[in-house]
């Protein structure tokens, strides 16, 4: 049976509050469960105040065979961000996706070895697990991408030239796939269309329900953002994205990576977001499972 842990952040303080709930105590230096394991679902690193120790934990946890961990996005532009290309640094100059990571950065600045030993083994965490009644992925589940992820792994780990490749976009189909699974769908507004939200703002993209048919639906119901409102305006069918329409009858699917302050967390009888958006929270969420067909907003715990 499993507990599936939402995006951690560096906030260390608030995971050990959380395992402590659910019955996890600490045990030759990794917190552990007689009956249960946790599965973390990415995100582990950037914002919070206990980067390094939160890593400390998570890994100690999946090494001594306590918990499961698959990638999140923020992993991934870290990896890519310490890569190297023929000598000098894949990254000349930060984008905002990088920005993020200077936290990070700063926190392991006196130990750049215990940070190289630990992108290390980053690069040996998968990004999806399948575990026939359950599923595990950062952002987004789509069959196509699964199958080219299961493609990368060479030796237990991801070669550094996939992450050079996914920073130059020197294979589109293999960036498009891991992106897609740890980043999810976005729905990229053309220049000449603005919408406005309730806050005033006009964004130029926005997160989107991947796994329904965006067909006839408004701005409002397709959108997956948890920050703001879009208005009720049917999207023009040309502009729609590609979807990966997630089946009822699949196994249960749990996730992270959108920021469910606000809820809900289960969000269609076999879908479920566990991300609460910690450090804007101070909470932090779990899904128990323990066999169920259907998920039950009784198997969600918070660190609270």
């Amino acid at each position: 049976m499993y507990d599936i842990i939402g995006d951690v952040h560096g906030e260390a303080s608030l995971l050990k509050k959380l395992l402590k709930k659910l019955g996890y105590s600490k045990n030759n230096g990794s917190f552990s469960h007689p009956e249960r394991k946790a599965i973390f679902v990415g995100d582990f690193i950037n914002r919070g105040p206990e980067i390094r120790k939160t890593i400390r934990m998570i890994r100690a946890m999946v090494e001594s065979g306590n918990a499961l961990a698959v990638l999140g996005n923020h992993e991934i532009n870290a990896i890519i961000y310490h890569t190297k290309d023929q000598g000098t640094s894949l990254i000349k100059k930060p984008s905002k996706h990088f920005l993020s990571l200077f936290k990070t950065i700063n926190e392991f600045s006196l130990n750049p070895q215990e940070l190289k030993d630990n992108l290390n083994w980053l690069r040996t965490l998968p990004l999806f697990l399948d575990l026939g009644e359950i599923r595990i992925v950062h952002a987004c589940w789509s069959d196509k991408a699964i199958e080219i992820a299961r493609s990368i792994y060479t030796e237990g780990k991801i070669k550094k030239k996939v992450f050079r490749s996914l920073h130059k976009k020197s294979d589109e189909t293999l960036s498009r796939c891991v992106w897609l699974l740890t980043k999810g769908v976005y729905l990229k507004m053309p220049s000449d269309l603005h919408i406005r939200n309730n806050k005033g703002v006009m964004p130029r993209s926005f997160r989107i329900e991947w796994w329904e048919s965006p067909e006839g639906k408004t701005f409002n119901e397709l959108s997956f953002e948890s920050k703001y409102k879009l208005p009720d305006y049917t999207v023009p069918r040309e502009i729609l994205p590609d979807v990966h329409p997630y089946p009822e009858d699949a196994p249960l699917l749990f996730f992270g990576h959108y920021c469910r302050g606000h809820g809900p967390v289960i969000v269609k009888p076999n879908i479920c977001c566990v991300d609460s958006c910690v450090t804007g929270t101070s909470t932090l969420t779990a899904y128990r499972w323990s066999g169920e067909k259907v998920l039950s907003e009784d198997n969600v715990l918070t660190s609270k």
